[in-house]
């Protein structure tokens, strides 16, 4: 099925994000990972490709497991950065054969040891023009509730999805954020420049100390002040620092859902206890 058939059936969808295993690491750990994952009977999981410029190694095997296996929909993440349209062109074709129709095409970064693009995508807005040419897919996007780190300016991060969209973008997911207020700005900002594909917000429950430094660099999100207390607080304790990330990422999806934002995709990092303790705690609002 694809997504945005989903979105259309779903007053509220919840998806998990999961990551592949690293090269030459067998499947058998994530195998477990997306059966437990599964049982959670979210709307769709998504498979990135990998941090920091991973590439697709063993994306297609573990969407195969999501879908195949497990029947639950499965996101496949495109990565195109260093890529040329051959090696995109086998992907997708790998993709199809597997009946995955969902894509969410990204930039990417680039591969760890590579100064500069060598592909022949410069933008995530031209793998999702060749991915339209070549099939029938769903295609979702990438975007940064606080601006996208490398844009000049909040406007032309804006315009920049704009191009996106006109594109093919069907869809949109956030990067993480913690503050919904954020949000909130955001989706104003998008309509108001004539952008209304559905937009799936992106969360993440914090739950360890080792988490917190990596996050919040990558993500380029503010520490909102709240969060920094709970952090500061019981960073120290893990299991304590669990239960307070797992209640603020709880809190934040009640806030996000009572305000009409009915998308929520959360970042499991693999760990399923993590997204079933969540959903557990939201059993009667995600009915």
């Amino acid at each position: 099925m694809k997504i945005t058939d989903i979105f259309k059936q779903n007053e509220i969808t919840v998806s998990l994000e999961l990551f592949p295993p690293k090269p030459g690491v067998g499947l058998g750990n994530i195998k477990k990972v997306v059966s437990e994952c599964a049982e959670l009977k979210p709307s769709f999981m998504s498979v990135t490709c990998g941090a920091g410029g991973g590439g697709s190694y063993n994306t297609i095997e573990v969407v195969r497991e999501v879908q195949e296996v497990n029947g639950i929909t499965a996101l496949a993440h495109l990565v195109c950065v260093s890529l040329g349209r051959d090696e995109v062109s086998k992907m997708l074709g790998d993709l199809k054969a597997q009946g995955i129709n969902n894509i969410m095409a990204l930039r990417g970064d680039l591969p760890h040891g590579v100064s500069e693009n060598t592909g022949d995508y410069r933008y995530a807005s031209d793998l999702i023009e060749e991915i339209h040419k070549i099939g029938d897919f769903c295609v979702g996007g990438g975007c940064y509730p606080e601006g996208h780190p490398e844009a000049e300016t909040l406007h032309k991060d804006i315009e920049n999805l704009k191009i996106k969209v006109d594109a093919g973008c069907q869809f949109l997911t956030t990067q993480m954020f913690f503050d919904n207020n954020i949000l909130y700005n955001f989706m104003f900002r998008l309509l108001k420049n004539g952008i209304d594909v559905p937009v799936v917000a992106g969360v993440m429950p914090v739950t360890n100390s080792k988490q917190i430094e990596r996050i919040f660099k990558l993500s380029g999100a503010p520490v909102p002040p709240r969060f920094k207390a709970i952090v500061d607080r019981f960073s120290d304790n893990p299991k304590a620092m669990r239960q307070a990330g797992i209640a603020y990422a709880t809190e934040q999806i009640i806030d996000l859902i009572a305000n009409g934002i009915n998308n929520i995709h959360i970042y499991t990092m693999n760990r399923p206890k993590n997204a079933k303790s969540i959903m557990d705690n939201l059993s009667e609002i995600f009915v």
